[in-house]
């Protein structure tokens, strides 16, 4: 099968993936094989390609937000007929036995494995999961539109729970990317205000297209304070102006899995029972409460399609900041 494989991290601009055949898979006991169509592109991804993630498999196919039918189940998968249409995310499997996994956090699992980082991902035209963690796509997404939801819209929907907003409240969001272009669709269906932040003229626009009350520069101070603020860009400068942006008591969630340093704060900006919190993963919980609201309202993603062959140019436009929306590579109809 044909399938973009990292053999060694290095900057994107490399163009590191090659785009290659790489054997066949046959699907193990309680896997399924799944035969992709869309899969989209996350910054996730650029951290793995570049090696911001230290590696973990290596080869290995990136890719993590996957969108397939069913081609074939392995012994005892019994979850999905052939020809169910699917999706993959990053939680490609837990141990279920650590302290974590008893807790009901299996986000912050002791062995986990993520898909297109520790195990092999979608940037492919077939991928082998775990059926316990594939998730049934809403009919009313197409493919290419439901493939972003799958990391972009799960950690957007578990930052926006942890920043603990609620109808009527004021919500910052610092980057305005694949994952917020989602989150803001869920804010302004909970009737939430939201102030974007993002260095980019074009995501001001889009921000503002979405329903978003403002939309400024990373660094300029919103108009209002805020009860609650999502940092989505890696960039650890941004927090201390997020924090600044806060009311008393705020809460400051970082979404990102891999962020830049973050410079020494001023206790101040933290005084007044200002939190700090981060987002680890996702559960199956999260996927599958987000993907039932996200048909309810419905989401509709902006989408930039890309051919699988041309995977290093959708990094490439991704971290120039050329993407509006989010990046989905097609890979067969």
């Amino acid at each position: 099968m044909k399938a973009c494989l990292l053999e060694h991290p290095a900057p994107v601009e490399t163009n590191p993936l090659k785009f290659t055949d790489v054997r066949e898979l046959e699907p193990a006991a309680g896997q399924i094989l799944i035969r992709v169509s869309c899969c989209a592109v996350c910054r996730t991804d650029l951290h793995v390609v570049e090696g911001e993630l230290p590696p973990r498999k290596s080869p290995v196919i990136p890719g993590h937000q996957v969108v397939g039918v069913v081609e074939k189940s392995g012994e005892n998968a019994r979850r999905f007929p052939k020809g169910s249409r699917v999706g993959v995310a990053w939680l490609h499997h837990v141990d279920g036995v650590c302290p974590y996994c008893l807790r009901g956090q299996e986000n912050l699992c002791d062995n986990p494995e993520f898909t297109g980082y520790t195990e092999d991902g979608g940037y492919a035209e077939y991928i082998c999961a775990p059926e316990d963690f594939v998730y049934p796509i809403p009919e009313i997404f197409p493919d290419e539109q439901a493939a972003p939801l799958l990391c972009a819209g799960i950690i957007g929907f578990r930052s926006l729970r942890l920043s603990g907003i609620e109808s009527g409240g004021r919500l910052g969001f610092y980057g305005f990317g694949a994952a917020a272009h989602v989150a803001i669709q869920v804010a302004r269906h909970w009737n939430v205000e939201v102030y974007a932040s993002t260095r980019d003229a074009r995501h001001q626009r889009l921000a503002l297209d979405l329903g978003a009350a403002w939309a400024g520069d990373t660094f300029a101070e919103p108009p209002e304070k805020l009860d609650a603020a999502i940092v989505f860009a890696p960039a650890g400068e941004i927090v201390p102006a997020a924090l600044k942006a806060l009311r008393k008591g705020g809460i400051l969630v970082l979404g990102g899995i891999h962020m830049s340093q973050i410079p020494p704060l001023d206790y101040n900006l933290l005084y007044q029972e200002r939190v700090i919190r981060s987002v680890a993963n996702n559960t199956r919980q999260d996927g599958e409460d987000f993907l039932r609201v996200a048909a309810e309202i419905p989401i509709r993603t902006r989408v930039q399609m890309f051919p699988l062959h041309e995977a290093n140019r959708a990094l490439n436009a991704l971290k120039n900041d050329a993407i509006q929306g989010a990046a989905v590579l097609k890979i067969k109809s």
